[in-house]
This record gives C-alpha cells, sequence and structure tokens, in this order.
C-alpha cells in the first residue's frame, strides 16, 4: 500500500525554492513513479490561488489518481480551533492548525511540510499530539520532505 502524505503549500512553493527543491523534487519524484500519494485539502487549493503561477500550476504537471482529495469540515475546524484554545500556537496560525487537523482527522501517514516555526517543530509536533489524544484522535506523523525521501539504492 502506498503511503499517503499530506502536503502543505509550503512544499509545493518548495519545489522551486533554492534551499528546498532537492529534497522536495526528489518526494515529487517519488509521485510520479506512484510509490506515494499525496493527500491535498481544499485549503491548499485555495491558498496556491494567491501563489505565483509556476507554483500554483505545478499539481496540474501530475496525473489526477496520484492525489487524494479532503475538505475542511467542521470537525477539522473545531479541531484546529482547540489547538489555538490549548496555546499549542497563537491564533496567527490558525490555517497551520487547519492542515494539521485535516491530516490529522483523515489518518495520513505522514504530514510533510518546510514550516520549521508552526509545524515541523519538536515543541510544536508534541502539543498538536497532546490534543490529539486528549481529543479521541490518532497522533500525527509529521516530517519535512527531505526525512521522505531515499538517498541511495
Amino acid at each position: 500500500m502506498r503511503q499517503r502524505i499530506y502536503i502543505d503549500t509550503s512544499v509545493v512553493g518548495g519545489f522551486f525554492d533554492e534551499e528546498f527543491k532537492d529534497a522536495t523534487q526528489r518526494l515529487f519524484k517519488r509521485l510520479e513513479k506512484d510509490e506515494v500519494k499525496f493527500v491535498i485539502s481544499d485549503l491548499l487549493e485555495l491558498e496556491l490561488i494567491q501563489a505565483p503561477k509556476r507554483v500554483s500550476d505545478l499539481l496540474l504537471n501530475y496525473p489526477a489518481d496520484r492525489f487524494e482529495r479532503i475538505e475542511l469540515t467542521q470537525e477539522t475546524m473545531n479541531l484546529a480551533d482547540k489547538y489555538i484554545t490549548e496555546k499549542v500556537v497563537g491564533k496567527t496560525s490558525l490555517e497551520d492548525c487547519r492542515h494539521i487537523a485535516l491530516a490529522t482527522i483523515n489518518r495520513v501517514d505522514v504530514l510533510a511540510s518546510w514550516n520549521f516555526k508552526h509545524i515541523v517543530n519538536l515543541d510544536r509536533i508534541k502539543g498538536y499530539n497532546s490534543v490529539n489524544l486528549r481529543q479521541g484522535y490518532p497522533t500525527i506523523e509529521i516530517r519535512t520532505p527531505k526525512e521522505l525521501v531515499s538517498y541511495g539504492d
């Protein structure tokens, strides 16, 4: 069974970013080879509307069957709000919390992000998972694309 990887906007943008492109493009090669399935949300698609054209059009270069689309629901918004009220992050990080909640509720294998401040951060991950467990949800694996690619044969 293919690994289901939820990607946030930073991963799509990372494809073109000098600092992150090597690992990001390797992760997209795994998608191309059908080794993984990217889980994308309506929230990601909404955020991409504001991105430069090459970023907003990137996902269109891949077959639709390589993606699983999920939608923001009241349940995900409630969980995201809980991350804020439990002070895992501040109110300005609501969109980041919604990505975490979407990935958690849809039980992805891992969430990939380059957002070190609010998402790929050990203290934050512990906070998100603490809230998840108290609310009856599973813990969520959160990694950078660099941790999700193979570097040798």
